[in-house]
């Protein structure tokens, strides 16, 4: 486990990340990126959408812009305070204070269900994807942003010290173990020079459109909870 997914680690991290995260995301993951993995989402008519991990805002951002009922969690108080400042705490976006892994939602709440930048920090991914999964409506989507695992070996050993680095081997595997069974991944980058994203998009199993047999596949692209101040029906 890299130091970063210990839980205590990663909110002082962010504590300080917080005033400058905005400004060093952008060399990671970008507008670009974000829209064409917006593109990869059905949001259908009025859906209620869930950002687990949602920062500063940034992918909550683009959420809005395909959605009116939107919802944002975060175990850092720090990160959410910059998205307070964006979209204040009761108007365009629910927010709560909140762990990944013990989502304070009833089951099949949200119609779409996006995490981006968090899921490396998650101390048992897997269970975060069964959580994720269980709060999204049968038929639903699922989409996760995580970091590529890097291919050189010294870069490797960095990334296996700081936090989850995962390919899509491994990616394959944590999905399959959460309980999916329609997924793809798409790798998505900056510049040449940036660190690789693997975006993987997930059917949640039940619905009507979701399929009996497993299609997973990479795809290459360019480019204890505590509520916060705002409430939402669905938090039990």
């Amino acid at each position: 486990m890299g130091i970063l997914e210990d839980k205590s680690n990663a909110r002082l991290f962010y504590k300080y990340l917080s005033k400058v995260y905005d400004r060093i995301n952008s060399f990671n993951w970008n507008e670009e990126m974000r829209a064409e993995a917006l593109s990869w989402l059905e949001f259908g008519d009025d859906p209620k959408v869930l950002d687990v991990g949602c920062g500063t805002g940034f992918g909550t951002e683009g959420l809005l812009e395909h959605a009116d009922d939107v919802h944002g969690l975060d175990q850092s108080v720090h990160q959410m305070e910059k998205a307070f400042e964006k979209f204040g705490k009761h108007d365009r976006v629910n927010f709560y204070r909140g762990d990944a892994e013990r989502l304070p939602f009833r089951d099949d709440a949200f119609d779409v269900v996006w995490s981006s930048g968090s899921i490396e920090y998650w101390p048992n991914p897997v269970e975060g994807l069964r959580e994720l999964r269980r709060v999204a409506k049968p038929g639903g989507q699922v989409l996760v942003v995580g970091p590529d695992y890097p291919h050189n070996p010294i870069l490797q050993r960095v990334a296996d010290a700081i936090m989850l680095f995962y390919d899509a081997d491994e990616a394959d595997r944590m999905f399959e173990a959460a309980g999916y069974e329609e997924f793809e991944h798409h790798i998505q980058q900056a510049t040449p020079q940036s660190p690789r994203a693997i975006t993987t998009v997930a059917r949640v199993p039940g619905g009507d459109e979701a399929g009996g047999s497993s299609a997973s596949g990479t795809e290459e692209s360019g480019s204890g909870a505590e509520e916060s101040p705002s409430t939402a029906p669905d938090a039990e």
